[in-house]
């Protein structure tokens, strides 16, 4: 069990009611994902004449007490006896227009699909999960004949039948024989192709009826002789993937898979798992097999496109255009582009129009691959026809499942980009990347301070959703550092949209005292970390421009108005700066022909930020300390000199920057530019 709660911590004694009790086994449960992936999975419970069960896309590892749906139950057992449309859609809408009608409160929300089997089933708790480790024996070609001898009586095993209406119809007709012989219902109810249900009385017994499902499954496995699933693997795949290749296959993807000029996430996956499905001889043979869950074709719709690879030597760019020409083919046939793309020895890559949606994919597919593995010692993979594949595809309720499973799009000016900020921990760059969340990016808050970044990007998750931001350590004055922060976004993401190149530090001082080290490390982060910020981040901005000339991505550096007006006692720094206005022209001239456009902010002194108001390493201290201010005897009468120098009459602020990070986004005919942002105290 990998639940994030712990049993015996769990104060089921105190709790107010059953549902409480509910709410603590769907956590408990849906935060397993040994048990429950992608918000997967329902729960219900029985109190008195209502049926509580949980709401349509809600996701049960954050369940409270609002996320069930209250129905009558004498209205919910009635739809099973009653007559509907034969056409299997609008059957399903109209037993759809039953279950809302049976709601007690009109206005909540979207009872589960499987409302009416959780009503058949006579016991007050039910606990629906889809473990992989079960479903190994669910979606195996012997399942069922294993399940007699493992469990007998005391499980009830349903061939795979199409989830809803005719699903619950069955069960009820499986529940009436059962009982007829046994006098009381199943305990265990395994569905073909689909998952378990665990019901019982109390909350105790499910969760060692659960625990011995899994016991005797892993018992059952590990006395029998393992021969996997997929075959041998392929030598010739051996070390085949590096991060080059990644680097330019995932953005090539973003590029192809571009969809009315809005540019996907591409995630990319090389578990263990995964990588020994893709490098195996019988992986293409079993990609193209099927589905095994409705949650597969939910999240990763019915089939993946598999690309082969002719050798581990052979060109990226022959790689690609073999899979463009394959998508092509594919959406051809399917009526919509492949949301997991197989390639041979590299691994799995996963487009979503979302972080989201590209996320589930990949969750749910490396999840089908090991059910795959799983059910070797039960005869292997049984896959569902595609008959019934395409019933759950077209089928309305897996729709609104999958629409509110994806959340709400992004909006904003920058909806849907993925933008890198370094020196995001705090500071001018924290004020960045939150502006850059707010406006619908995906943001990648880098910072040498890991920590720092990790609290900043939990904090825009949690503001704008999982997936918005992510926190990654880098070293802008390392080549290997910067390399490998490239390497994880693009993992991540895909690729990069924007780059602000946002790191900076300062050390002031007279010329005639400035210590050598001092000197050399502000240029190092200033000046030669922008060089190696831009030297890893254009080959990625590059490739996808290659494969989508219409593409144009940005590089930002926020530089300072000391990189255009030389600054007393700060030659450092205003030398690094004015080299890097330097870079940015060159930089700009170079690389026009790859999409790429390089601009610099040259922002006014930002006097409330730590970069100046830090009590310690603060510049108004260092200044004060440097004498830089004549007649300066406090840290007030610093910053009152610096404010009078501008006519507006204060610093620059976070916000007076992103209306110029906006504009270069937003401007396609600008480059190599340096953009004063300092109220008047440098005009030009």
């Amino acid at each position: 069990m990998a639940s994030k709660y712990n049993w015996e911590e769990i104060d089921w004694k105190n709790m107010n009611d059953d549902l409480d009790r509910i709410v603590a086994l769907s956590r408990y449960y849906g935060s397993d994902p040994d048990f429950v992936l992608a918000g997967g999975g329902n729960t219900s419970v029985k109190i008195g004449d209502t049926l509580y069960i949980k709401t349509s896309g809600i996701s049960l590892a954050d369940m409270t007490r609002d996320g069930f749906v209250a129905l009558s139950r004498e209205k919910v057992s009635k739809i099973l006896v009653e007559n509907y449309s034969k056409d299997h859609l609008l059957r399903e809408e109209q037993v759809k227009d039953k279950l809302l009608e049976a709601r007690i409160d009109k206005e909540s929300g979207r009872p589960s699909v499987e409302t009416m089997l959780h009503e058949s089933i006579k016991y007050k708790f039910i606990v629906h999960t889809h473990p992989c480790l079960i479903n190994g024996l669910t979606c195996a070609k012997n399942g069922k004949d294993i399940t007699k001898e493992l469990f007998g009586d005391k499980a009830l095993w349903i061939d795979y039948t199409d989830p809803g209406y005719t699903l619950a119809k069955k069960v009820q007709t499986a529940l009436v024989q059962y009982r007829a012989s046994h006098k009381t219902d199943p305990e265990i109810i395994l569905i073909q192709n689909h998952g378990v249900f665990v019901s019982a009385d109390d909350t105790k017994t499910i969760k060692a009826i659960s625990d011995q499902i899994v016991e005797k499954i892993s018992g059952y496995a590990s006395k029998k002789e393992y021969k996997s699933a997929f075959g041998i693997r392929e030598q010739r795949f051996q070390a085949i993937v590096n991060d080059s290749k990644i680097k330019e296959l995932s953005p090539a993807l973003r590029a192809i898979f571009t969809v009315d000029g809005k540019y996907p996430v591409v995630v990319y996956d090389r578990s263990s798992a995964v990588m020994e499905f893709v490098s195996s001889e019988k992986g293409e043979e079993l990609a193209r097999s099927g589905s095994f869950t409705p949650d597969q074709i939910v999240y990763c719709k019915r089939s993946p496109l598999w690309v082969s690879v002719k050798s581990a030597d052979e060109k990226v760019e022959d790689i690609i255009k073999r899979t463009k020409d394959s998508a092509k083919k594919f959406s051809d046939k399917y009526g919509y582009s492949p949301r997991v793309i197989l390639i041979q020895g590299i691994g799995m890559f996963c487009i979503g129009d979302s972080k989201r949606n590209a996320d589930n994919s990949a969750i749910i597919y490396e999840d089908a691959v090991k059910i795959m593995k799983y059910s070797s010692p039960y005869g292997g993979p049984h896959f569902m026809n595609d008959r019934q594949s395409k019933f759950i595809d077209e089928w309305e309720a897996e729709n609104y499942r999958r629409k509110i499973a994806s959340g709400s799009g992004a909006m904003g000016r920058v909806a849907g980009k993925i933008a890198v900020v370094t020196g995001a921990a705090q500071g001018f760059g924290e004020g960045i990347a939150r502006s850059l969340a707010s406006q619908g990016a995906y943001v990648v808050v880098a910072d040498l301070n890991l920590k720092g970044a990790q609290n900043v990007a939990c904090s825009l998750n949690e503001q704008y959703g999982v997936g918005r931001a992510f926190a990654v350590k880098v070293d802008v004055t390392d080549e290997v550092s910067m390399s490998s922060m490239i390497s994880e976004v693009v993992r991540e993401y895909g690729g990069i949209d924007v780059f602000i190149s946002n790191a900076g530090v300062v050390k002031s001082g007279s010329v005639k005292t400035l210590e050598l080290k001092d000197f050399e490390f502000v240029t190092k982060v200033n000046y030669v970390g922008y060089f190696i910020a831009v030297k890893h981040t254009s080959p990625v901005m590059a490739n996808q421009h290659k494969y989508d000339p219409s593409y144009m991505s940005d590089i930002i550096q926020i530089n300072s108005k000391s990189g255009l007006q030389g600054s007393n006692k700060n030659s450092a720094y205003a030398g690094s700066k004015f080299g890097g206005i330097g870079l940015t022209q060159s930089f700009a001239l170079e690389l026009v022909e790859d999409g790429i456009k390089i601009n610099s902010i040259c922002p006014g002194n930002f006097l409330d930020g730590p970069l100046w108001s830090d009590p310690e390493k603060g510049l108004f201290v260092q200044y004060l300390r440097a004498g830089k201010v004549p007649g300066a005897k406090t840290i007030a009468d610093v910053r009152r000199s610096y404010e009078s120098k501008v006519p507006m009459g204060r610093g620059c602020r976070t916000e007076d920057v992103m209306h110029t990070i906006y504009y270069l986004i937003d401007q396609p005919y600008e480059t190599g530019q340096a953009i004063t942002v300092t109220g008047g105290q440098l005009m030009r």
